[in-house]
């Protein structure tokens, strides 16, 4: 997905929280001062492969094996850790650094692909981590308009951009391990990030010409958001 694509999904993300774009482009010129250029090639070829979409949720320890029979595991934030502890390594993180950043400076030193994302709240937290990471393994990204070494594959929380990005470079089925967009131990701020998620999975799942298992009993309450 290109940002010209992306941009009108992005201005409503805006709108409804109230989020500021300038923030969000000074997070981005920021991230692509400290970043170098990242060739997708660096992930390896997704291209025809079960990509396992790993969120953080609590379900996830149930799901294990549905990201580990996958041929690739993209991971959001700390899904890495609860899949390391039971023996599944990843293929790419996606973070905003903003619970495990260690996790993912070591993953890069590992040669591990982290795709790490500036926006608006967390302008410190790229200022302090990424400058750690191994710049060979990194893929900085933002919401905004991409800049330099910055790219927007698409999405918004770091579930559904491992989605889009899968998506980006041309994976095959998607499957989502650990997701649970009505988790009940969320605040309000996260619900309505889930529930954004939720809208953005849905349109990708139309662009795809797929279904996600995990919109099933949801999809018919969901806007069309973009065609």
């Amino acid at each position: 997905m290109n940002f010209e694509t992306f941009e009108p999904v992005y201005e409503a993300i805006l709108d409804d929280f109230g989020f500021g774009r300038g923030a969000d482009e000074r997070a981005r010129d920021i991230a692509a001062d400290l970043a170098t250029p990242f060739t997708l090639d660096g992930l390896g070829d997704w291209r025809g492969q079960t990509v396992a979409i790993a969120g953080a949720a609590p379900t996830l320890v149930d799901d294990v094996d549905m990201a580990r029979e996958a041929d690739v595991v993209v991971a959001a934030s700390t899904a890495v850790d609860v899949l390391s502890d039971r023996g599944v390594g990843v293929d790419c993180m996606v973070t905003d650094l903003d619970k495990n950043p260690e996790t993912a400076v070591a993953l890069t030193r590992e040669g591990v692909p982290v795709a790490a994302h500036a926006h608006g709240d967390n302008i410190p937290a790229v200022r302090e981590w990424l400058p750690r990471f191994d710049d060979a393994a990194t893929l900085a990204t933002t919401q905004a308009a991409p800049v330099g070494p910055v790219r927007n594959p698409g999405g918004f929380t770091d579930g559904d951009r491992a989605a889009f990005l899968a998506d980006h470079v041309g994976a095959g089925r998607l499957v989502f391990p650990g997701w649970d967009f009505d988790d009940p131990a969320v605040g309000p701020m996260k619900a309505r990030k889930l529930d954004w998620a939720a809208r953005l999975l849905g349109w990708l799942e139309r662009r795809r010409d797929e279904r996600f298992e995990i919109l099933d009993g949801r999809r018919d309450d969901l806007d069309p958001l973009f065609k």
